[in-house]
């Protein structure tokens, strides 16, 4: 826990002293601002309040903003040429994965919590939202984006091109985020469950999002991630042992 601890403050102390978590959340609250203010609009004259509007639109936006925050967590480490250094650490590495995933989760959490403030917003101001219903689509996506955190944490680890990593990511998260879609339209009932089994929004869309907690959804997420984050420990031991 200590070496894990050790990592994650160097980690999280880079996402306040680089330019590019600065970039990706004003982006990121800007845009999270935009599709408030675009719910509350349509809440006035067509419809009441969507109190999972800013977690479904992070839904998607998050096949862009989470390879923004983990394209660098290795790669640059392998083209700066200080990962050998670290290996050469009293580190494992385990912690060094752990550490660098928690930062990167610790960071998007702290985003999201900043846009809770639209939900008091609505409380004190405005009119009563279904708080269990908000709550249950905030747990969803939290867990989502430390899905998606932990996807962008592997490509990462596995090629020193920030770039690269950053598209291997995104795609990847597009085909999880478009998954459920394109079973609504498959012929084959079978093919069209796998399909939204395998999904991110499979487990969102139809629970989360509509506020339902179910256990196999809390299960999925948490096995992406640790399938995701031991895939990138087996990367970080191979170069180890190059």
């Amino acid at each position: 826990m200590r070496m894990i601890w050790i990592i994650f403050k160097r980690e999280l102390n880079r996402y306040f002293t680089s330019l590019i978590p600065y970039i990706v959340a004003s982006s990121f609250l800007f845009l999270t601002g935009v599709s408030f203010y675009s719910d509350l609009t349509f809440s006035v004259t067509t419809r009441p309040i969507d109190p999972a509007a800013i977690p479904t639109f992070l839904a998607l936006a998050l096949v862009f903003f989470a390879p923004m925050l983990t394209m660098r967590a290795v790669a640059e480490e392998k083209r700066e040429g200080t990962m050998e250094l670290l290996l050469t650490a009293p580190v494992t590495d385990t912690a060094i994965v752990i550490g660098k995933f928690l930062a990167a989760w610790t960071y998007y959490t702290l985003l999201l919590m900043i846009t809770l403030s639209y939900q008091y917003m609505l409380v004190f101001f405005m009119q009563q939202p279904d708080l269990g219903h908000a709550n249950a689509a905030y747990i969803g996506i939290w867990l989502y984006g430390g899905a998606a955190i932990a996807i962008g944490i592997m490509f990462s680890a596995t090629t020193e091109n920030q770039i690269v990593a950053a598209f291997l990511s995104s795609s990847t998260l597009i085909i999880f985020y478009l998954g459920s879609l394109v079973g609504e339209v498959v012929p084959n009932i079978e093919l069209a469950n796998l399909l939204r089994i395998l999904s991110f929004q499979g487990h969102f869309s139809t629970s989360f999002a509509v506020g339902i907690i179910r256990l196999e959804d809390l299960t999925y997420f948490v096995g992406v991630i640790i399938f995701a984050l031991f895939i990138s420990t087996r990367a970080v031991e191979a170069q180890r042992i190059n």
